[in-house]
């Protein structure tokens, strides 16, 4: 598997020949050039994980792109008429050979009920997890994980905690788009420092970055 950082929440993830594009947001821009996508996995509806505009363009580079996603976010899409899959609760399905799981959880809180809206988090052909914005755990081995690290509802005690309960055998950070360069050099070293001191690896990855897991 390989995965490149778009930004943010947008991960390119190649895998058993398939090219997955995940929640294209409005923090960055990289998304809307991308050609040969096969499928988009969109968690929840917030602009920094679904900007319409963008996605627009995404499926006009990419018009055959299969877009699987919830109920919630699923009503945004129908209002702009756009085709997709919905995926939701621990409901699995195969998807252009791809294994994909569904795992509801509570979005993380901000403040009371701000910004409380359906999140799903998916598992990817049985390597991948990515909770979008929750910190909902598989109840499985978890291979990979993507990891939330910074954020308005993000404290780094809860995102470690969260790490350390799920057990990957590696882990690399998301939505952190909002850190600027010392942000993210210290908040990276925070997560790589103490994953580390309890078994796993934390692999650091910035904007434009590509790594193999």
């Amino acid at each position: 598997m390989k995965i490149t950082k778009i930004g943010h929440c947008c991960l390119l993830i190649e895998i058993e020949g398939k090219r997955i594009l995940t929640d294209p947001g409005k923090l960055t821009t990289a998304q809307n050039t991308l050609s040969n996508i096969d499928l988009i996995l969109i968690t929840h509806e917030h602009s920094d994980h679904l900007h319409t505009e963008s996605l627009v363009e995404i499926l006009r580079l990419n018009p055959e792109a299969k877009v699987v996603t919830n109920s919630s976010v699923g009503k945004v899409l129908s209002e702009l008429n756009m085709t997709h899959t919905i995926l939701e609760g621990n409901d699995e399905e195969v998807v252009l050979g791809i294994l994909l799981e569904a795992f509801d959880g509570p979005h993380a809180e901000i403040y009371e009920n701000f910004g409380q809206v359906q999140n799903t988090g998916y598992f990817i052909a049985e390597k991948l997890f990515y909770p979008g914005d929750s910190y909902i755990k598989p109840g499985k081995n978890v291979p990979v994980l993507a990891l939330p690290v910074s954020g308005p509802w993000c404290k780094s005690s809860d995102a470690i905690t969260y790490a350390l309960q799920v057990k990957p055998e590696k882990a690399f950070p998301v939505h952190d788009g909002l850190l600027n360069e010392n942000g993210i050099m210290v908040t990276h070293g925070v997560f790589e420092k103490n994953l580390a001191d309890n078994g796993i690896e934390f692999v650091r990855m910035v904007e434009g970055e590509t790594k193999g897991f």
